[in-house]
C-alpha cells in the first residue's frame, strides 16, 4: 500500500506542477498572444491560411463553428477509408498488407475520426506504414487537435459578453497542432526513443530462438505514433498489445511519462478556463472535482487488485506479497510494472478518452473493473479528453447550479450568467444522449445471436465485455475490456454508429449551450450569488456527476461488475 501511495502521489503531484504553466501557454495560444514558437509557427500558419482560403480574422456562430466540424470530420473520414482500403496499392507497405475489409476499415475510420481510437485489429498485422502515419497518426493529431479546438470555443461562450460569435474553427484547429501538439510530440518522441522505443521503416526483423524457432519481430515508426496517441488521448497503439509492448512502452520511466502526457493537456485546459474566465479559482474548482474523482478511482482499483482473488487464497495461495501471487491480482499484467503502475494507467486511461493500456482490463477483479467502467460512464469528464473533458465538464456545473439555485430559490447563475429554461434543455439533450446510445447497443448485442456469439465469458463478466465496448465507443475512449470479439460486421458497424453519435452529438449541444450563454450580459454579483469557486461548490459537482452516473447507469452495473463481485466473494467464477 505504501508503494501505492508514493506512486499515486508522484505522479499527481507532478500533473498539479505541469498544469499552470501548459494552462497558461494554451490560453496565451488562443488569445493570440506572443508566444517563443511564433518565428517558427507563424509564417507556417499563415502559409496554411493562404493555400486554404481561411479568413482568420471572421470569426463563426455557434452553428457555423460546428458546420465547419462537422465537414472537416466527414472529409478526414472517407479519406482515411480510401486509405486503409487502397493500402495493398500505395507505398510503405514493406509487409505488403493487402486493403483492409470494409466494416473494419469503416470502423476503423470512425475511431480514429472521432478521436476514440478503438482497434478491432491487430495493428503489426493489419496496417501499413503508409496507413499508420498519412491515416491514423494523422488524425491523432486533428481528432485531439479539434476538440481542443470546441472546447475553446465552449470557454468563450461561457466567458465572453453579448457576444454571438465563438472564435474560426480553421484558426483554433491550426494553433493547437501547430503550437500546442506539434511541438510537445517532437521532444517527446525523441524522450521515447531514448529509452527504446523504435522509429523506423525498416521490414520486420526475421529472428531465430535458441529453440530454432522462426520469429518476426515488427518494426515501424512506434514512437512518433506513441507519443501523439498519449498527448492526444487518442490510445490506437501500433502494436497489438498496445502500450503493454516492450516497443511502445520499454521502462518505467516511459511509463511515468505516458501516463503523465494523457493527463497533461485536460488537466491544463482546466487552468486555461480559469484565466479566460479572468479568475483562477474556477479553473482550480473544476481541477479539484476532477482530482478527488480520479484519486478516489485509483485508490479503489489499486486496492481491490493488491487484495487479488478470494478463490485462489481458498487454494492456500497467499494472494499478497508471495512468490506465487506476486502482491495480489498479477493476471494480465505486465510484470515489468506490476499492479500498482498497472491499476493507476487503468484509472488514467479511463478517466480520460485515451485507449492506451499496459494491462487487461478484462483480467482485473470485478471492482477494479468497476472502476474503469464509472470512470467512462460518468461522462469522460475527470479531466477527459483534451478537449471534452472539459466541456462535458461544463455542461455538469450547469447542472449544479441549477441544482444550487433551486435550492435557495433564485435563478442559477454561471460566471455571471443566468442559465435558463434553454442552456438547462441543452445540458439535458447532452446528458440524455450518452446513455441512450450506450444502453441500445448494449440491448441490440443482447439479442442479436452473432454478437452473443462474441463473447468469450459467460455470465456477468460477459456482460461486462459488451457494457464496456458501448461504453468506451460512446466516450470515443478506444480502450477495450478484452475478451470480446468484435471483429464482426455487427460490432463494427453499431460501434462505429455509437462513436459518431458520442462525438458529434455530443459537440454539438455544447457548442449550441456556449451560443446560447455568449450574447447574455453579466449579472452583478451579489449576496444571494452561489459562489463556484470553493469547497461547498466541489462537493455539489461530484455529487451532480455521480448522482447522473448512478441513476443511469446502475441498473446496468449491477448485472455485471456488482453481482460478479459478489458471486467471486461466494466462490464462483465466470
Amino acid at each position: 500500500m505504501t508503494n501505492g501511495i508514493i506512486q499515486v502521489g508522484l505522479y499527481f503531484l507532478i500533473i498539479v506542477a505541469l498544469t499552470p504553466p501548459l494552462g497558461a501557454y494554451m490560453a496565451r495560444v488562443f488569445g493570440d498572444e506572443p508566444t517563443y514558437l511564433d518565428p517558427v509557427m507563424k509564417p507556417v500558419e499563415r502559409l496554411i491560411y493562404r493555400s486554404c482560403g481561411i479568413r482568420p480574422g471572421v470569426e463563426m456562430t455557434w452553428s457555423q463553428y460546428a458546420l465547419a466540424l462537422l465537414m472537416f470530420s466527414l472529409v478526414g473520414l472517407l479519406t482515411l477509408y480510401a486509405i486503409e482500403r487502397l493500402q495493398g496499392l500505395l507505398p510503405l507497405n514493406p509487409q505488403n498488407l493487402p486493403g483492409v475489409p470494409p466494416g473494419l476499415a469503416f470502423n476503423t475510420a470512425v475511431s480514429f475520426n472521432t478521436n476514440t481510437n478503438w482497434q478491432a485489429y491487430a495493428g503489426e498485422t493489419t496496417m501499413s506504414y503508409l496507413t499508420q502515419m498519412a491515416g491514423l497518426a494523422f488524425h491523432n493529431f486533428v481528432s485531439a487537435a479539434a476538440g481542443i479546438a470546441i472546447a475553446i470555443a465552449i470557454i468563450r461562450g461561457f466567458v465572453r459578453r453579448t457576444v454571438k460569435t465563438l472564435g474560426n474553427f480553421w484558426v483554433d484547429l491550426v494553433r493547437a497542432t501547430l503550437w500546442i501538439l506539434l511541438p510537445l510530440c517532437i521532444v517527446l518522441a525523441l524522450v521515447l526513443v531514448w529509452q527504446g522505443v523504435p522509429d523506423n521503416f525498416s521490414p520486420y526483423t526475421h529472428a531465430k530462438t535458441l529453440e530454432g524457432t522462426q520469429q518476426v519481430i515488427a518494426q515501424g515508426p512506434v514512437a512518433s505514433q506513441e507519443i501523439i496517441k498519449e498527448l492526444g488521448t487518442n490510445g490506437g497503439g501500433f502494436f497489438n498489445a498496445n502500450s503493454a509492448h516492450p516497443y511502445e512502452n520499454p521502462t518505467p520511466l516511459s511509463n511515468l511519462i505516458e501516463m503523465i502526457t494523457i493527463f497533461a493537456i485536460g488537466a491544463g485546459l482546466t487552468y486555461t478556463f480559469g484565466l479566460m474566465a479572468g479568475d483562477r479559482r474556477q479553473g482550480w474548482a473544476l481541477f479539484a472535482a476532477m482530482a478527488i474523482m480520479f484519486l478516489v478511482g485509483a485508490t479503489v482499483a489499486i486496492t481491490s487488485e493488491q487484495h487479488g482473488n478470494p478463490a485462489i487464497a481458498a487454494l492456500g495461495v497467499n494472494t499478497t506479497a508471495s512468490a506465487s501471487q506476486s502482491g495480489g491480482n498479477m493476471e494480465g499484467k505486465e510484470v515489468r510494472y506490476g499492479i500498482v503502475d498497472s491499476a493507476l494507467w487503468a484509472t488514467v486511461t479511463t478517466d480520460t478518452s485515451c485507449g492506451a493500456v499496459n494491462s487487461m482490463h478484462d483480467s482485473y477483479t470485478p471492482l477494479g473493473g468497476l472502476v474503469t467502467l464509472v470512470n467512462i460512464q460518468l461522462g469522460e469528464v475527470i479531466y477527459g479528453g483534451v478537449g471534452a473533458g472539459l466541456y462535458g465538464m461544463l455542461v455538469m456545473v450547469v447542472l449544479a447550479v441549477f441544482i444550487a439555485g433551486l435550492m435557495v430559490g433564485r435563478t442559477p447563475e454561471y460566471l455571471g450568467k443566468k442559465i435558463e429554461a434553454r442552456e438547462m434543455k441543452l445540458a439535458m439533450l447532452y446528458v440524455l444522449i450518452f446513455p441512450a446510445i450506450v444502453l441500445f447497443g448494449i440491448a441490440a448485442a443482447m439479442v442479436v445471436p452473432s454478437a452473443l456469439a462474441s463473447i468469450s465469458n459467460p455470465g456477468p463478466h460477459g456482460f461486462s465485455q459488451v457494457m464496456y465496448a458501448y461504453s468506451e465507443a460512446a466516450a470515443n475512449n478506444g480502450s477495450a475490456f478484452g475478451g470480446l470479439n468484435a471483429n464482426t460486421d455487427f460490432y463494427n458497424w453499431t460501434l462505429a454508429i455509437v462513436m459518431l453519435f458520442g462525438r458529434f452529438m455530443m459537440a454539438i449541444p455544447a457548442l449550441a449551450l456556449a451560443g446560447s450563454l455568449g450574447p447574455k450580459k453579466s449579472v452583478p454579483t451579489s449576496a444571494g450569488t452561489f459562489p463556484t469557486t470553493g469547497a461547498l461548490f466541489v462537493a455539489l459537482l461530484i455529487g451532480v456527476i455521480l448522482i447522473v452516473g448512478a441513476l443511469t447507469f446502475f441498473p446496468a452495473l449491477a448485472l455485471g461488475p456488482i453481482v460478479e463481485h459478489l458471486s467471486m466473494v461466494g466462490g464462483k467464477l465466470y
